[in-house]
């Protein structure tokens, strides 16, 4: 069969051209802003550099949401990490519009691309692929389908020429929030924070890649009774299609709708377990905690999908971070900061101010394992009110730092943290944490073997 590859949507003067105004705009309108508070009173200043903000992030979820790809992808990520950086509760709405499905590719080249990567007409190779798509995500378009056999999968499909878009996105957004200092912080860990968003985003347009994360997980977190994760199908799959089984299920706030209490706990406990297990035993997390990769059944058994995002930790480094997070549940602030300043999370040479505020920042976010148990989302889980305080304080010590390897850690811990929320989960966290980050320790330091049980059990409900 004659074939010509599908045509780019993704031309590199547009986008950049795009970005590049982008820049000029948010850098000169905060130029303009700092010019005008020299001559404004301290309220009037801070309404403006408000309303400047604001403004900024409208301009920044218009122009990443029409671009799609890296772009798109990129703001996804500002979009969930805002939670917990300087950004106001205004702009933080306006960048969740990024996580909104975008518009969908015509069937036509969905079709050219399977046929040209699979080398055969659409007709020989399913049975019947279903034109309307499951869904259109900043780098790719799913569509439910059907071998020849029957079985029921879901067909991944690259967006034609996205791969070319990644370096110039990712280069002219670094340059915009170093520039327009969006998130407060020092450029050279803006830099490191942009290299680890890079680093990831390449290895999302990689369907073998993703195909091996998929078998990975599938089998290693097969002993997790109701957590459900698809298999794939080589035969149809290159590196830029990916078939693999559909996970029938709803998205969390249509599960929340008519969820008995039983099978709320139960998904909560699934998605705490698995996170767990992922990161201390597999050191290899599912790192993309967008509400739609998680689908969730009526019983509370949970589909996890879209494995393009795998952040993979060294163990010696696990080990360290477990220690530190280890001093932060056992209240040994001088351990603490000890470990911190050995993962880089703090300099050095730092003030005492800087150490405490470090210091009440880690008892805040590990609030959850400090006690026996612990309910999310109720009047008494004042986490997030806690953190959004701190923000604009934690920005003024550029000692606090976020170095690349806690990037899409945290990330991943946020997003399912915001679900156990949603839920209202109760559980012993602090059981759960602690065998995993002995364990983990252990075997970094040979007193068991890597691969060995954990040897925690979840309580009966």
């Amino acid at each position: 069969m004659a074939k010509k590859p599908p045509k780019s949507g993704f031309s590199g003067v547009g986008r950049l051209a795009r970005l590049g105004t982008l820049t000029s705009k948010v850098s000169g309108s905060y130029l303009g802003q700092r010019i005008r508070g020299t001559f404004q009173a301290e309220e009037a200043r801070k309404e403006s550099a408000r309303k400047t903000h604001l403004a900024n992030a409208e301009r920044l979820a218009n122009t990443m949401g029409a671009l799609k790809g890296a772009a798109m992808k990129l703001g996804q990520s500002i979009a969930v990490a805002a939670e917990g950086l300087d950004v106001s509760p205004e702009a933080r709405r306006i960048l969740a519009r990024l996580q909104d499905k975008g518009e969908p590719v015509p069937f036509e080249e969905i079709r050219a691309q399977i046929e040209y990567q699979l080398d055969a007409p659409l007709e020989q190779l399913f049975d019947r692929v279903d034109p309307e798509p499951l869904g259109t995500a900043s780098l790719a378009q799913a569509h439910a389908a059907w071998l020849p056999d029957g079985t029921p999968v879901v067909v991944k499909v690259l967006h034609a020429g996205i791969e070319r878009s990644v370096a110039t996105d990712v280069r002219a957004m670094r340059t915009l929030f170093v520039t327009g200092r969006l998130l407060g912080r020092d450029r050279n860990e803006v830099d490191q924070i942009f290299t680890e968003i890079q680093d990831r985003l390449t290895e999302e347009l990689d369907y073998y890649k993703e195909a091996a994360n998929l078998e990975l997980f599938h089998r290693e977190l097969a002993h997790i009774d109701g957590l459900r994760i698809p298999r794939t199908y080589g035969e149809y799959c290159t590196d830029r299609v990916l078939t693999m089984d559909r996970i029938i299920g709803a998205p969390l706030e249509q599960f929340l709708e008519h969820a008995t209490p039983e099978a709320r706990q139960r998904a909560g406990t699934l998605l705490v377990t698995s996170f767990h297990d992922q990161v201390y035993r597999m050191r290899a997390v599912h790192a993309d905690p967008h509400g739609g990769n998680y689908l969730f059944h009526s019983d509370g058994s949970v589909g996890l999908i879209d494995f393009g995002c795998v952040k993979r930790f060294d163990i010696w480094w696990l080990a360290r971070y477990a220690k530190m997070a280890l001093a932060i549940v056992d209240d040994e602030q001088p351990a603490f900061i000890q470990r911190a300043q050995d993962l880089d999370v703090m300099s050095e040479e730092v003030q005492p101010q800087a150490e405490q505020v470090l210091w009440r920042l880690a008892r805040t976010v590990c609030a959850p394992l400090t006690v026996p148990w612990y309910r999310c989302g109720v009047d008494d889980d004042q986490l997030l009110v806690d953190l959004k305080k701190m923000g604009p304080e934690i920005v003024r010590y550029p000692e606090i730092r976020s170095p690349p390897d806690l990037v899409y850690l945290h990330r991943s811990l946020g997003g399912i943290y915001a679900m156990l929320r949603r839920l209202g989960h109760e559980f012993d966290y602090s059981d759960l944490f602690r065998a995993h980050a002995n364990y983990v320790i252990d075997v970094a330091e040979g007193r068991t073997d890597d691969g060995a049980p954990v040897g925690w059990e979840a309580p009966a409900s």
